[in-house]
Formats: structure tokens, C-alpha cells, sequence
């Protein structure tokens, strides 16, 4: 009985604890790591969100960059830090994407990370050039049924969102591409309007200057619902592959072991942010929409996300060379 007791008394001691630390942190600075370059979307994104959080929290949040080997530098580095919710990770859905391709990550996502909250989600758009006379997604799939193999797509290289979206685009509209990997999305939009490739698929930011200027013609988004900076382009799934979506997403991870209390503050706080009107007028800028989940929900999404990548890897023989 007595040390029944003692054990009840331990975790009590434990748990209130944990809630003590949630209800005064954060205490000091904390550091968001985006697993990226300064300036493109995911940046960008952590940068809007981390004065909001400064403010409601009373404590600086520093955003510092580390990028490299597709997002796996900034991720080992949070891996590594003091599991106390004050170092914290932003990546992409290349997080759900890398551990299909590449089986020995320098970090283990089933055990390195817990998933606390997502960010923003951002559809990407098929585009062709002008030149190619192609003015809708069938036109497109009739052409490529016509010329198995023949049609050329290209993308940010392999493995990335670029890829997956194409090849999830590809098997899904029964159609044979072939591939045309380059160092950036930019190359790879470049080439579609010189008319070198027949399209590619990417982020709407990249793509929309070119749109704007009538160099690029897009044929469908790859969301569920249609883009606010797009509203006259239908969604692929509104035309012959029904059903299909992929987007371009982006999270916040913490070391495995953080305290759930903290953790739950950060998402519902993070909730609240993505919720204010400025907030929202950003992310609507980027041609972004806000999203909300709590840890629970997130961490649902995020491994529902890594079995469909692993999914379209495994059916495309997409690996890393």
C-alpha cells in the first residue's frame, strides 16, 4: 500500500510539474529553426508567425536557418537539442517525403520528433507554355496517352515536392513521362516556357509572376479547392482525375520528450495565430491557406502523409541517386 502510495504520489508530482511548465513557459528565448534558405515559402511562412508568438508569449522567438541535405540539417539539430519546447523545428512536407526516398536519414522520425501543429498548406499548379497549344488538363492527358514516354516534365529535382506531385499526377491520369530533374523549381519553369519541356508542376509563388505575363498557361491547381490567386484555374480534380490532390504544406516539430503540456500550448497557441486576420492576409499572399490541428491531429496527417508518399515512391521507383 505504502508504496503503491509512493508511486501515485511520484506521478502526481510529475504531472503537476509538467502543467507548471506549461502554464509559465516560455521563460526565456526561444529558437525556431527553419530547415531552409532564407526567403522562399517555409522561411517565410515561420517568420510571419514568429513575432506573433513573441508577443503573446513576452519572450523573444529567434528564427535561424539551417538548411541543407533537403531539410536534414535543420532536422538533426532540433533532434539534438534539450527536449523542453525551446528549440523548435519548421520544415516542409518534404519531412513526409524524405524518409520514402532515403532509408538512411541522419534522424529517425518515428522516435527523434513529436508532431505539434501544421502551418500552412499551398496548392502548386500544372503549367505549360503557350506554345504547346495545350489549354486544359485533358488536352494534356490525350496528348501524353498519344506519346507514351514522350511528353517531358520537369521538377525541383528528385525526391522533391515537384517530383511526387507530377509522378502522383502521372499514375493517377494513367499517363508515361519522362522525367527531367533540374537543381530548382526555377530551371525547370524556365525550361517549360522556352518550350524544352511539355510541363511541370510547381509552387504558385514560383510560377505566377510568369502566369501574370502570359508566359506560362495553367492547366489545374493541386488542391481540393481552387487557389484565391488562381480563382479562374479549375482544380486538377475538377477535370480527368478526379479525386486528386497534393500540396505543399509546412509544420512545427519538437525533440521527442518535450513536456505534452508544453507542447499542447504551443499548438493551441499557434492555433491562434494563423487565426488573426493579418496573419491570414499574409498567408493569402503566398497564395497559402492557414491550417489548424491539434498534436493528435497533426501527427494523424503527417503519417497518413509519409504512407502516401511512401506509396507513390514505391509505385514510381522514385529513389535518391
Amino acid at each position: 500500500m505504502t508504496r503503491a502510495w509512493g508511486r501515485a504520489s511520484a506521478l502526481t508530482l510529475v504531472l503537476l510539474s509538467f502543467a507548471a511548465a506549461a502554464q509559465t513557459y516560455p521563460t526565456r528565448p526561444v529558437r525556431v529553426i527553419v530547415a531552409f534558405s532564407p526567403g522562399g515559402v517555409t522561411d517565410i511562412i515561420a517568420r510571419t508567425m514568429a513575432p506573433k508568438l513573441s508577443e503573446m508569449w513576452g519572450q523573444p522567438v529567434v528564427v535561424e536557418n539551417r538548411a541543407g541535405a533537403g531539410g536534414s540539417v535543420g532536422a538533426v539539430a532540433v533532434a539534438r537539442a534539450p527536449a523542453d519546447g525551446y528549440v523548435l523545428l519548421v520544415h516542409s512536407s518534404g519531412y513526409a517525403l524524405n524518409p520514402a526516398i532515403n532509408a538512411t536519414l541522419p534522424y529517425d522520425y518515428k522516435s527523434d520528433f513529436i508532431d505539434v501543429a501544421p502551418l500552412a498548406s499551398q496548392p502548386m499548379v500544372l503549367v505549360v507554355s503557350p506554345s504547346s497549344g495545350i489549354t486544359s488538363v485533358a488536352q494534356l492527358v490525350a496528348l501524353a496517352k498519344a506519346r507514351p514516354g514522350q511528353v517531358s516534365y520537369g521538377s525541383a529535382g528528385i525526391g522533391s515536392g515537384a517530383h511526387f506531385n507530377s509522378e502522383k499526377f502521372r499514375i493517377a491520369a494513367g499517363i508515361e513521362a519522362l522525367h527531367v530533374p533540374y537543381k530548382g523549381g526555377a530551371e525547370a519553369i524556365h525550361d517549360t516556357i522556352a518550350g524544352r519541356l511539355m510541363f511541370t508542376i510547381n509552387t504558385i509563388t514560383l510560377a505566377l509572376p510568369h502566369i501574370r505575363e502570359r508566359r506560362l498557361v495553367p492547366l489545374g491547381v493541386s488542391s481540393v479547392q481552387r487557389s484565391g490567386l488562381l480563382p479562374d484555374t479549375p482544380t486538377i480534380a475538377e477535370t480527368v482525375v478526379p479525386g486528386f490532390e497534393f500540396t505543399f504544406w509546412n509544420g512545427l516539430w519538437a525533440p521527442a520528450g518535450t513536456p505534452a503540456a508544453v507542447v499542447e500550448k504551443i499548438a493551441r497557441d499557434l492555433g491562434r495565430v494563423v487565426a488573426l486576420p493579418d496573419v491570414r492576409e499574409r498567408l493569402a499572399s503566398l497564395g497559402a491557406e492557414p491550417m489548424s490541428m491539434t498534436p493528435a491531429e497533426f501527427s494523424r496527417f503527417v503519417r497518413s502523409e509519409i504512407e502516401d508518399s511512401a506509396r507513390i515512391a514505391r509505385t514510381a521507383g522514385i529513389k535518391l541517386q
